[in-house]
């Protein structure tokens, strides 16, 4: 399979020799086998390129960066790149919106429908004909909310993460996004969805600026998170790692960088930025929600609600895979682990070589992934930039990074 189609083999081996960067510290036992695995990771699959970062609550344990992150140009991937996070973008807005509960502005259980009156004659899908794309609705039992919103338990989906949205969505008469069915009653089920994106909208309104100024005044600023931003500054775009996707033929395509690199502003998505900035984010949790600086940003009670399962005795599910270049079925954990607010809470097992139950992780369309141990005091960040989404070779490099950061510890 070729991975690099627009690189001559002379160029892309001058690329892969150079691009390895050995970790810039080895506080772990085993730095030197986690470079080489990831090395040859990036030798022996499609992955083009891929920034990995371990911390504690005070230090970083392991940073490499390997491949490149612009195959046409033979640049090397560097410990700086910047990447397309996506939905790594939902903690982070999550965690905004909780210090709006915090100082009483919201409240986790108020219907969302007080503020967008669209959810208010919400109607649940009760009979879906796969053959022909009908079915019929009833009206929802109870009322969709915030907490519900937050903890993709709404009866949203993403049109990607679902069979029956993605038929509708795709059919002549599909209903607008604002009265679009829900597929369960809200608090009953689990599935994949911009929730998020809503509850930010409304934050938006309350507080009179946008997500983007909240998030940087409320938390970039005071973690020090100087590359993370939902439009790259001019200087820093020749550290953007490009985009592949895999096509039908097998053949991974590389696209190339835009001259301005921006997102809409939105809660589930859309953020740019870096495995040493993101860490910052993954040690604010390791820390309490205590800045760097000793200020508490997000009440402890705060902490708790995010980082527990709202889900009851229910736990996340297997995701549909309608566009499979796109995304394949996701997420690990599906039948054990629970979801918090903007986080998969890891469920119990016995296992000492993964993450601990109780952890906090979710990843982005572009196969970024982080994690947060708080049990173990640690968090991984593992960051690449090709679709689709959960590709298992991506999946594969992820799991035995984790195993191997672990057995390091």
């Amino acid at each position: 399979m070729a991975k690099f189609p627009s690189l001559t083999d002379a160029v892309l081996l001058w690329a892969l020799v150079l691009c390895s960067v050995q970790a810039a510290f080895a506080e772990l036992d085993n730095a030197g086998e986690l470079d080489a695995y990831l090395e040859r990771q990036i030798d022996a699959t499609i992955i083009p390129g891929a920034v990995a970062l371990v911390v504690d609550a005070d230090d970083v344990l392991y940073e490499g960066a390997f491949g490149v992150r612009n195959a046409a140009a033979g640049e090397a991937m560097t410990s700086d790149t910047i990447f397309r996070i996506a939905s790594m973008t939902k903690p982070v807005a999550a965690t905004v919106i909780m210090m709006l509960v915090d100082e009483g502005k919201l409240d986790l259980d108020d219907p969302i429908a007080r503020y967008v009156p669209a959810f208010a004659e919400r109607q649940v899908i009760e009979v879906f004909d796969a053959a022909t794309g009908s079915y019929t609705t009833r009206p929802a039992a109870s009322a969709a909310t915030i907490r519900h919103l937050l903890s993709h338990s709404s009866g949203l989906a993403y049109p990607f993460a679902s069979d029956v949205v993605s038929s509708i969505s795709a059919s002549d008469d599909a209903p607008d996004g604002d009265v679009f069915p829900l597929l369960y009653d809200p608090g009953t089920a689990w599935s994949y969805a911009g929730g998020i994106a809503i509850v930010g909208r409304v934050a938006e309104s309350i507080e009179g600026v946008g997500l983007d100024t909240l998030m940087r005044e409320r938390l970039f600023v005071p973690l020090g998170m100087e590359d993370t931003s939902f439009i790259v500054r001019a200087e820093a775009l020749d550290r953007v790692a490009t985009i592949h996707r895999l096509v039908d033929d097998g053949t991974l395509v590389e696209a190339e960088n835009p001259a301005h690199v921006r997102s809409a502003v939105s809660g589930d998505g859309g953020l740019n930025s870096t495995a040493a900035d993101y860490a910052r984010f993954v040690q604010f949790f390791l820390n309490d929600a205590v800045a760097p600086d000793g200020t508490r940003l997000l009440s402890r009670a705060a902490v708790r609600e995010m980082t527990r399962s709202q889900l009851g005795v229910r736990t996340v599910t297997l995701q549909d895979e309608p566009t499979p270049l796109l995304a394949r079925a996701f997420p690990l954990g599906a039948g054990r682990d629970g979801f918090g607010l903007g986080f998969q809470v890891t469920g119990e097992h016995d296992s000492a070589t993964v993450r601990a139950p109780g952890s906090l992780s979710w990843a982005g369309i572009f196969n970024t992934e982080f994690w947060i141990d708080p049990a173990r005091g640690v968090g991984g960040v593992l960051l690449m930039q090709y679709l689709p989404f959960y590709d298992p070779a991506a999946i594969e490099t992820l799991q035995g990074f984790e195993a191997l950061v672990y057995r390091g510890l």
